[in-house]
């Protein structure tokens, strides 16, 4: 699909964010120019206040060739490979000098390896979990898309936490009291379809108080719970039908072809971030434009800002 991208959604997020501190996060091995480049325009735009981890040489090679001005950057100098560097960021963010971590041009599974080792000390009890906050031009909101690139086959007790990470992040975003719908291919339980009876089972737990903070409904087809006009022409009779602000997708496959298809076939965009450990950690794509970036910072800028009042409060 053609045309100039509108991102109001982002904007806002944006805007949001900027309204706040800029938020100290450690950058593993921004060694390519788009995720250097991605970390220097976020701290410019007052998102992120960027410490730089990698190989010295390396990283300002990279700036040097494409005009990339690093005065008053911090760094931390690393050995030339992604899990040095990614284990002295997660290091960072243990110590506290770092509260969201930003992935550069290393694999994901690189950094992720150093966030979920014990010993690195940013696992909770919270299962991790990825998010997408689409932004998707023919709907009047931003959508969250979990969970598209962590879990591959969740179990129902990791969907507990997938979605509770997620209406966390909707508390984060400003939403109070997000709509969650947990999708499968029908709108009815169907014991020979797993994926209906564990929505069945999510939304129960909502309603024992094992889930908080949403309102969830499932099992819902992805056009019920994202189009009104589908949801009635169903009967479907549901708060979340038609205006889901959270689609919980039943496995990573599913939930890789609908990100990928929102953003192929519906011009979306897509900022992605990972939840459930003690810090954010913000993950961008090559292809990702600038304001998608300046997005995923954003929005786990909003994350770790809520996570500091929480923590306050707590402490009052």
């Amino acid at each position: 699909m053609s045309g100039v991208r509108q991102h109001a959604k982002y904007e806002r997020l944006i805007e949001k964010a900027r309204e706040l501190e800029p938020v100290p996060t450690a950058v593993a091995y921004p060694c390519d120019e788009s995720s250097l480049r991605g970390a220097v325009e976020a701290q410019r735009s007052g998102l992120i206040q960027a410490i730089l981890v990698g190989p010295h040489k390396r990283i300002h090679e990279v700036a040097a060739k494409a005009k990339i001005d690093l005065g008053g950057f911090e760094e931390i100098d690393t050995e030339d490979n992604e899990a040095a560097a990614a284990a002295a960021a997660v290091q960072l963010a243990s110590e506290g000098r770092a509260r969201m971590l930003m992935k550069g041009s290393l694999h994901t599974d690189a950094i992720m390896a150093a966030v979920v080792r014990r010993e690195a000390g940013l696992r909770t009890a919270r299962r991790i979990s990825h998010c997408f906050v689409m932004d998707v031009p023919a709907i009047d909101r931003a959508i969250i898309v979990t969970d598209a690139a962590i879990n591959i086959f969740p179990t129902l007790e990791d969907k507990v936490d997938i979605v509770q990470n997620a209406i966390d992040l909707c508390h984060a975003l400003g939403r109070p009291k997000p709509l969650v719908a947990i999708l499968s291919a029908m709108e009815t339980v169907n014991p020979k379809v797993p994926s209906t009876i564990e929505a069945a089972a999510l939304c129960k737990m909502a309603d024992r108080g094992q889930i908080t903070g949403g309102i969830l409904d499932g099992p819902l087809a992805l056009d019920n719970a994202i189009d009104i006009a589908a949801a009635r022409v169903k009967k479907i009779d549901s708060p979340v039908a038609g205006k889901a602000d959270v689609l919980v997708v039943p496995d990573l496959e599913a939930g890789n072809m609908l990100a990928k298809s929102l953003s192929f076939m519906a011009n979306a965009d897509a900022a992605g971030i990972v939840l459930g450990a003690r810090v954010p950690v913000i993950l961008t794509s090559r292809a990702d434009s600038v304001t998608t970036r300046l997005a995923s910072c954003a929005v786990a800028a909003l994350v770790a800002h809520a996570r500091q009042r929480d923590v306050l409060r707590a402490v009052a």
